[in-house]
């Protein structure tokens, strides 16, 4: 499969895999743009470029698990999704989860892009089937 992307900034850098396809499943983003974070407060940075899916695929931004263990920086909505209808700007949203500010610099690799295929679906109200879990809820495995 082919992702078309267009620049839309001079400095920005295509995704690129560190290792190859074969061996890692995201491409690093890069930002495009200095900016600051402070502890606790979002900030969409830019990556001066996007992309074009083919409908039935998203683009999921993830954290890096470097910038997350070394400087506890996340994507806020992490994974965040990008639908194949839209064609702005990709922009991670950023957060500082440390204690002290964070200083991104132009260039630096701040997510991790992934490719997937998903599934539409026709949403029917109805009765459902039961099971033997039945209503048991968020961590009723009794651990």
């Amino acid at each position: 499969m082919k992702l078309r992307i267009r620049k839309l900034h001079a400095d920005a850098i295509l995704p690129q895999y560190a290792h190859g396809p074969e061996e890692d499943a995201g491409m690093d983003l890069c930002s495009v743009a200095g900016a600051l974070l402070e502890p606790n407060i979002p900030q969409a940075v830019p990556t001066g470029l996007s992309i074009e899916l083919p409908p039935g695929y998203e683009a999921q931004i993830r954290p890096r698990s470097g910038l997350a263990f070394k400087h506890a920086i996340s994507v806020a909505n992490s994974p965040g999704t990008i639908d194949p209808g839209y064609r702005g700007e990709v922009k991670v949203i950023l957060i500082n989860l440390g204690r002290q500010a964070y200083q991104v610099n132009k260039g630096d690799r701040i997510a991790q892009m992934v490719i997937a295929q998903y599934v539409a679906v026709e949403v029917e109200e109805g009765e459902l089937s039961d099971t033997a879990r039945g209503e048991g809820g968020f961590g009723s495995s009794g651990r």
